[in-house]
């Protein structure tokens, strides 16, 4: 009969309620309404359209009151914690991101609420924003950092992989989100998987990898790529 990998010395990490992270293009601080309302509802108010929110369970929203009540609603709570992402560049915050389904004792944490303002998306310092969540994660003990999105939400599937989380499957009609069915795409990364990731990260973002247009001359995904595990490697013999 086969057991699972006996874990003899894991300590329950940290909860992330408070803290802030400092990285080298922008600061992710507690998301706190008065403080980051205004700058985040005018930075997502340049998607005219709302794409933003195609797959997100709320939003978009009519104005800046509703947008600060429903920051309001959670800001308090300690699960999901989210972050307001603020530009070092542009001295305002330009998106957020949370940390969620926090599970101390497994030392199991997800990134997820991810909303990029178009100031934030397809950018360098929207990779670092992921890059220091991850990094907080494994540095303080977490074992295993989820990624999930809705099945249909391509854009957000490529961008895990990009970003070194494998795919681990789909969980069919998980939820009902604004009146439709969503099936989730699970993916993850493990701790025993960070230290390749993090070299991944560390080159990519370094300054010697961008040109003096800014584009980067190895991209991220040629770098994770090889990192990422297969389901079919999974032995059940």
């Amino acid at each position: 009969m086969k057991l699972g990998e006996r874990i003899d010395k894991f300590s329950e990490p940290p909860h992330p309620k408070g803290i802030s992270i400092d990285g080298n293009l922008v600061t992710l601080e507690p998301l706190v309404a008065n403080q980051f309302a205004e700058e985040l509802f005018l930075s997502n108010a340049i998607d005219t359209e709302g794409d933003n929110w195609t797959y997100l369970p709320y939003g978009p929203f009519e104005n800046q009151s509703e947008y600060t009540s429903w920051i309001k609603s959670f800001e308090g709570g300690h699960d999901p914690v989210f972050f307001a992402i603020v530009s070092k560049k542009l001295k305002k915050a330009i998106g957020i991101a949370s940390y969620l389904r926090i599970n101390q004792a497994a030392g199991s944490i997800e990134v997820g609420h991810i909303n990029y303002s178009p100031l934030l998306q397809k950018t360098t310092e929207a990779t670092e924003v992921m890059y220091l969540m991850m990094k907080w994660a494994f540095e303080n003990g977490y074992r295993r950092y989820e990624w999930k999105c809705n099945a249909l939400n391509l854009r957000s599937r490529a961008a895990a992989q990009r970003f070194g989380f494998s795919y681990e499957g789909v969980f069919r009609q998980m939820s009902i989100v604004k009146g439709r069915n969503r099936d989730t795409a699970w993916f993850a990364m493990i701790d025993k998987e960070w230290n390749r990731v993090e070299k991944c990260f560390t080159q990519f973002l370094s300054e010697s990898n961008f040109d003096i247009n800014g584009e980067p001359n190895i991209s991220l995904r040629s770098l994770t790529k090889p990192l990422l595990y297969k389901l079919d490697n999974l032995d059940l013999s």
